[in-house]
């Protein structure tokens, strides 16, 4: 009465200690994860450093925050008097040229004005008159909001 009954193949019994491999059908999703998440951080990192342009120190005023819905035409004027469009310098003789290639609405397009603190108020009023004798009415300055 102790035998047992085999279900077969090679006495019954299994080896033991010794795996069978078989082919794995699931996709490693670890490596994947790791590279998105490094890149992740690369564009986490990355994002503020492509938002800034020139560096220009504004004046601070109470005037709130614009609400605009496209990226507007900038004109930007650092320390030393230099001109900047779009973050590229730009000579003054090439400037109303170059506002007027941006402007994809023509003059009615708006041109934001950023000038530095130590830039004198002449030279402001040369850049914005110069935009406005080529026809552009729409050109604002752009200050920072005060802190409380």
């Amino acid at each position: 009465m102790g035998m047992a009954a085999s279900s077969g193949g090679k006495g019954g019994r299994r080896r033991r200690g010794v795996p069978r491999y078989r082919a794995m059908a699931d996709i490693n999703m670890t490596p994947f994860i790791d590279v998105m998440l490094v890149l992740l951080i690369i564009f986490m990192v990355a994002a503020p450093l492509l938002s800034s342009g020139v560096p220009i120190d504004l004046p601070a005023t109470k005037a709130g925050e614009l609400n605009i819905d496209k990226k507007p035409i900038a004109v930007a004027i650092d320390d030393r008097g230099d001109i900047y469009l779009m973050d590229q310098k730009i000579a003054d003789a090439d400037l109303v040229a170059g506002v007027k290639a941006q402007a994809k609405d023509g003059v009615d397009e708006r041109v934001y004005v950023r000038a530095s603190k130590g830039v004198t108020y002449g030279r402001v009023a040369e850049i914005m008159s110069n935009l406005t004798a080529a026809g552009f009415k729409k050109v604002a300055l752009v200050t920072t909001q005060e802190k409380k």
